[in-house]
């Protein structure tokens, strides 16, 4: 008996580490692909990319254009990226404090 709870709770602990590993590097890419009639969603193509570490550290790649006064933000594929971050960043968020919760009731 004694041997299937330390089981159970290595088993509980290695699930918690594993959740903080992959809590603590977030990666949020958004891709693009041209629609038509036969399009390949498997063919899209990065267009943005955020990494946000657990330590505050951050990293932003963002979709430029070229135009006549130089290089500029894509506003509109900047905005469903930064949708797509605050989302992630939530979820994240609501994770890492149901985990916790999990643990203080322990």
């Amino acid at each position: 008996m004694a041997s299937e709870i330390e089981n159970a709770l290595k088993d509980v602990a290695n699930k918690v580490a594993q959740y903080v590993k992959d809590a603590a590097e977030m990666n949020v890419e958004t891709k693009s692909v041209e629609v038509g009639g036969n399009a390949d969603f498997s063919q899209a193509k990065p267009v943005a990319r955020t990494v946000i570490k657990l330590d505050g550290d951050c990293e932003a790649v963002v979709p430029l254009t070229a135009g006549a006064a130089g290089m500029t933000v894509d506003t509109a594929l900047f905005d469903v990226h930064q949708r797509n971050v605050t989302v992630a960043i939530e979820y994240r968020a609501r994770l890492l404090s149901a985990l916790l919760g999990a643990l203080q009731r322990r």
